[in-house]
Parts: C-alpha cells; structure tokens; sequence
C-alpha cells in the first residue's frame, strides 16, 4: 500500500462519512415514509453517479457496467440492502440504538477481514475501535428506548457495511462507480413499489434529489474510492465518525443543543480516530523514509 494511496484513502472514507451523516437531518426533515424515501433517494442518487460516469467514460459507460463481474454486483446487491436496513432503522429504534449497534462494525470488519482475507487488525486500531466504541456508547447514553426491530435493522446494516469493506479489499479491480450506480438503483427500484413515492409535493421531491446526491451517490461513491486503498478495520473506525456528526447537523439546522454526554463521546471518538491516523501516518512514513525519523 503506497503513502499516497494510504492518504486518499483516508479523505475519501472521511468525506463519505460526513455525507453519510447527514441522513439524519434528512429524515428529519422529509415527512414521508420511509420507503418512499428510500425509493427517491436510490432513484436520483443512481442518476447521479451516471452522470460521472457518463462524462469521465463517454461512449466506453457501458463497457464499465460490463465489466462489473460477479464481485461487482455482489457489492452492490450487499451496499443497496445495507442503505435499505439503514434508513428503514431510523424508522423504528432510537438514533442511539443505531448508532451504537453500528458503532461496532469495526469488530464485525476485523473478523471477517482476518477469516476472509488474514489480515490482522493492527494493536492502534483496535485500542482506537474500543475508545470509538465507548465514545458513542456515552455519548447515546445506552438508552433502553430502542425497537427491537429496528435494532436488528441495525445490525444488519452494520454486518453488510463490513461484508462491503471486505469486498472493496479483496477485489479492488471492482469498477467502482457503476457498483455505486447499481446499488443506489437496485435500493430504489426495491423501495418503489411498496411506497408511495408520486404522492409527493415538488419541494419534497427537491429535497429528495438532495438527499440521494449527498447521501447516497456522493457517499457511496467516496466511500468505494477510499475502502480500496485502507485495511477493513480502519475504513470502519473512520466510518464511526458518522456518529459524532449526525447529531451536529440535526442542531445547526433545528437548533437542538446537544446534552453533555453527547459532546463527550463526540470528543472521544474524533482523538481516538484522529490519534489513530496521526500513528498511522507517522508509521508509514518511518518505513518508506527512516532516516526522517
């Protein structure tokens, strides 16, 4: 793994979890349900990331879904059930319920790593997992308030989120935009038949295609750039960044000030992600050039 690659690697994952933060305060600010949401979220964010592909590939844009191969659709059948169990999640448990359940992907992606893969979670990322984990846990308050059905939601999305990095890993020839297109696509054509999605108004629909741009497309297209380049266990520990940012943007958009465990186990996960890269980049430049050091 080259220095360079290591650091796209990192902006990419981080830039996609921050547009994947924001599906909180797009839930909140749509009321629709959540299949129908789902539906037109998929739907523009599929026309989205066609579009990119469209201008960087031109006339070859269909030879690139060509070449997806089994790996590829594999990922996007896996990523599109995972966004379903996601938004379907904020549905029916509590934030906090999610959030935490979700916090543990980075155990769930480390586990499967090394079955799948034999690649050992490094000793800093594992500690920094653990403080991730408390920092959420804290941060949520570990409320009892949350749906049994909605945390197996949870959870499923948090199993396929893993089963996606490992995939990403494993076969990194995967074209990555026409996997991100298929799986925007395939979530909404699932979603549509069972919502609702033509009784809505024109601002909602606005609202909708920015979800499925900012969401969906951009997330999903940075998240897939990024998890090529890092180890399972770190693309997941940056990830859990999301968790920090989700209610920060639910309280500069509808001013709901967060208590003070919630800013807690905020600061607690961004040092442990944060210290976490700092060794890690630190680590890489000691190899690639000792005498720096």
């Amino acid at each position: 793994m080259s220095a360079v690659g290591y650091r796209l690697g990192l902006v990419f994952v981080t830039g996609s979890a921050v547009a994947w933060s924001t599906a909180g305060f797009f839930t909140r600010l749509i009321p629709l349900d959540s299949w129908t949401m789902l539906a037109w979220r998929g739907i523009f964010g599929a026309i989205a990331v066609a579009l990119v592909i469209f201008a960087l590939e031109g006339r070859r844009s269909w030879q690139a879904f060509r070449s997806m191969g089994f790996p590829g659709w594999m990922f996007a059948v896996v990523s599109a059930i995972g966004m379903i169990f996601f938004i379907t999640s904020l549905r029916h448990t509590t934030v906090a319920h999610g959030a935490v359940i979700y916090a543990t992907v980075p155990f769930v992606a480390a586990g499967l790593s090394w079955v799948v893969l034999g690649e050992r979670p490094t000793r800093s990322a594992i500690i920094a997992s653990l403080f991730a984990l408390a920092g959420v846990m804290l941060m949520m308050g570990l409320g009892v308030e949350g749906g049994l059905l909605g945390d197996i939601l949870a959870f499923g999305l948090t199993v396929c989120m893993a089963i996606i990095m490992v995939i990403a890993r494993r076969f990194q020839n995967i074209p990555i935009m026409p996997a991100a297109c298929v799986s925007a696509l395939l979530s909404g054509l699932v979603c549509w038949p069972v919502g609702d999605p033509l009784a809505i108004t024109g601002h909602e629909l606005l609202i909708l295609a920015l979800f499925g741009v900012v969401n969906s497309a951009v997330g999903l297209a940075l998240f897939t750039l990024g998890a090529r380049h890092l180890p399972a266990i770190e693309t997941a520990l940056i990830g859990s960044l999301d968790a920090p940012l989700a209610p920060l943007w639910v309280w500069l958009a509808f001013n709901e000030t967060p208590g003070a465990s919630t800013i807690m186990g905020a600061v607690i996960v961004f040092i442990a992600v944060c210290v976490h890269l700092i060794a890690g980049t630190l680590g890489r430049r000691a190899k690639l050039d000792p005498a720096m050091f």
